[in-house]
């Protein structure tokens, strides 16, 4: 039999000539339902689906420790002093303080999680209290054991969540938390745990809450269910999935890739790569969740025919690797949804942080350019692993060697990384650059890719919110360059930028890291339209193929773009893609041993690359390259028929009898250039070899000086 708390008068009080409305009210469970007590969900104080309207408080010690920042896992920000601290904190220590949360709905209560204050500074968390519940926020009606007020226990830190579960559920509306006792001062942040009983009252503006029509595996999933979901997708649609891992944990846990493409295996000649990656933080499970129902999702879609699925599967080679930090997540999965702090989970079992733990390419870039060694000396692309990184004690996680050797095996041209405990896209660079902006040289197309994904969200632009934890940094658009938010060095965007092809950006994809499991449906339709829109970006822009005349395609040929200091270089097969914004570029294709091609592409507002191949020529450099070599890269002395050496060494004879104006061996191959008829003669060194060039039609007929004190002229005389 169940315990009554609150009881209410039938027909009750009326206030405003109305009914008054009915008092909150314990409900009775049987018998099975106390052995299994009732699991209610959030009701979205973290994620921030209840507003911070819906949050009220006696009384607030100043702005920055109001009501609104009383919520479960709310962070400080830099400065704890300023609007955004990390916790409500009544303004003295009074037991008379409570703080309220509207639901603006009739709601099962089941129970409440606490914390502490989120401060480097102050040791602040609440360690008792009452419950009381109301239907209008005037007549409230404490919990009770039957007998007296009931004294719920909290916190022993001021980080790790505590579950507080009624023994029986409580129907109302509003439900209000009054401290008894604390450690130091009076602070809190909380969750409300609550089931829905009634729609939210018409009189407020109805939260856009939506049940998939997607026939779906709407779950969390363990590691060992994660691989059997792979492998049931993979059965399901053989033709066009692989399953395939980049390496191992440090815990020896397989970091499992699925791949979607008409022809899985192999690299197709022309078709770009894609990747979308989750979990770097096991904590933030979100992503991990969305990419399995990707996976699902696609391969049905295929299955019945989604002419838009079809054409993304069979033009894109599509990687997803939805937990590239398996070990912090079975470290999160094990605390739970909600009781899991802001931290646990996410470093990988050694301890790092697997998005800064790539090399800082950005800075050495920066140094060089200061230095004006850039292209000439040091490459604005392709930026080379320093090789401090790569020693066996570098500082270096397993997991983020098997992310390097993976993007370097793959031609990937676009990806995202998706993370959590931020709604928002950010995009390159990390690493804030010293006194200057920082700005990639693909600015613009960064810009516009994040845009993708945060405009066909269905929540992501809505930033009359705010930012989850401070002010929002992304101009009311949803995106922002990461150094300007939040900077940091060796983050796997400027990385991938730097060293390879691939354009990556960060999808923050919620300000709950760990949202539970009825929360998955509604996200899935909040993200469904950006995840497909995102990788049709991979389709924008300019590609091709680069060939020799014979038709053989070459790989680590240079395409660059004029007006944008950043190159990239084509694949195995000759094949490359270049995202650019809409518009016409100059664009040119260079290899070693050939002459470039130079030639303007056109990229269109629709969705479709560009065709723009090239076919190069061969270059003579490579063969003097080869000559030098072969002489052991000395200078080669022309000899020149009907010309000998004296006794003392001179050379005599000469082509046109003026005197030593043409003595052999005197142009050099290197710093200038001579000509003589169609040809010029390019000298270096000392002034031993020559080795004639093509010369441009209407060149001048000078002769040039060379090291020595030899001369001559040539042109409309053809002396020599």
């Amino acid at each position: 039999m169940g315990f009554s708390f609150g009881v209410g008068l039938a027909g009750g009080p009326t206030w405003g000539g109305c009914r008054a409305p009915p008092a909150p009210h314990s409900v009775s469970l049987s018998p099975e339902e106390l052995e299994e007590p009732l699991k209610c969900p959030p009701i979205g104080l973290e994620s921030h689906r209840i507003d911070d309207d819906q949050i009220l408080a006696s009384s607030m010690l100043r702005h920055g420790l109001g009501a609104q920042r009383g919520r479960l896992n709310m962070q400080a920000g830099t400065n704890e002093d300023d609007f955004f601290d990390g916790a409500w904190c009544a303004e003295d220590d009074s037991r008379a303080h409570w703080i309220e949360v509207d639901t603006r709905r009739t709601t099962k209560f089941t129970g409440v999680i606490t914390q502490g204050r989120d401060s480097q500074i102050h040791e602040d968390f609440v360690t008792s209290f009452y419950v009381g519940f109301s239907n209008d926020s005037q007549n409230w009606v404490m919990y009770t054991n039957g007998y007296e007020e009931m004294m719920f226990y909290g916190n022993v830190d001021k980080d790790t969540p505590v579950l507080t579960e009624f023994p029986e559920p409580m129907v109302a509306r509003y439900i209000r938390i009054y401290p008894q006792t604390w450690n130091g001062s009076l602070c809190l942040r909380l969750e409300v745990l609550g089931c829905p009983l009634s729609t939210i009252s018409s009189y407020y503006t109805q939260q856009n809450e939506v049940t998939s029509t997607d026939n779906l595996d709407f779950r969390h999933h363990t590691y060992k269910d994660m691989r059997q979901l792979m492998k049931v997708v993979n059965e399901e649609c053989p033709t066009i999935t692989r399953i395939y891992n980049i390496g191992k944990s440090s815990r020896g846990l397989k970091i499992y890739a699925m791949e979607i493409s008409d022809n899985p295996g192999e690299h197709e000649t022309g078709e770009p790569e894609f990747r979308y990656t989750a979990g770097l933080h096991g904590n933030e499970v979100l992503g991990r969740e969305l990419l399995l129902l990707l996976m699902q999702f696609l391969c049905k879609e295929y299955q019945d025919g989604n002419p838009r699925v079809r054409s993304l599967v069979t033009e894109t080679r599509i990687h997803l690797v939805p937990s590239l930090n398996p070990d912090g997540y079975e470290l999160a999965r094990e605390a739970g949804s909600e009781l899991g702090n802001w931290a646990l989970g996410h470093w990988t079992e050694e301890g790092y942080d697997l998005f800064e733990n790539f090399p800082d390419l950005a800075s050495a870039l920066w140094a060089a350019e200061e230095r004006k060694l850039v292209p000439h000396k040091f490459p604005n692309h392709h930026v080379p692993i320093p090789e401090h990184y790569l020693a066996e004690d570098a500082t270096v996680a397993v997991e983020t060697r098997a992310v390097m050797a993976w993007m370097d095996k793959n031609p990937f041209v676009l990806g995202a990384n998706l993370q959590g405990g931020e709604k928002l896209v950010s995009y390159p660079f990390d690493t804030a650059r010293p006194a200057s902006e920082m700005p990639t040289p693909d600015h613009a197309i960064f810009r516009w890719l994040a845009i993708s994904y945060a405009s066909a969200h269905l929540t992501m632009t809505e930033t009359f919110r705010g930012g989850c934890h401070t002010q929002d940094m992304t101009n009311a658009m949803g995106i922002v360059q990461g150094a300007k938010w939040h900077p940091r060095a060796g983050s796997m965007n400027d990385f991938s930028y730097l060293h390879t092809n691939c354009l990556e950006l960060s999808i923050y994809l919620g300000c709950d890291k760990f949202p539970h499991e009825s929360e998955l449906q509604q996200e899935w339709e909040n993200n469904k339209e950006s995840l497909l829109t995102f990788m049709e970006q991979v389709h924008r822009g300019i590609k091709g193929l680069v060939t020799d005349q014979q038709g053989e395609p070459i790989a680590n040929a240079t395409i660059v773009v004029g007006g944008i200091n950043h190159n990239i270089k084509t694949a195995s097969g000759g094949d490359y893609w270049r995202i650019l914004n809409p518009g016409e570029y100059r664009v040119s294709a260079r290899a070693e041993g050939y002459n470039p091609s130079v030639k303007t592409c056109n990229v269109f507002y629709d969705i479709g690359a560009t065709q723009c191949n090239f076919v190069l020529s061969r270059s003579n450099w490579k063969r003097i390259r080869e000559i030098m070599a072969m002489n052991g890269n000395r200078p080669i002395r022309r000899i020149v028929p009907g010309r000998i050496r004296d006794s003392r060494g001179r050379w005599r004879g000469s082509r046109g009898g003026h005197g030593d104006a043409g003595r052999a061996g005197a142009p050099l191959l290197g710093g200038g250039a001579e000509r003589v008829g169609g040809s010029a003669w390019r000298r270096e060194g000392s002034g031993e070899t020559s080795v004639p060039l093509p010369v441009p039609k209407g060149a001048p007929g000078k002769l040039g000086r060379d090291s020595g004190s030899e001369r001559g002229t040539l042109g409309g005389g053809g002396r020599v």
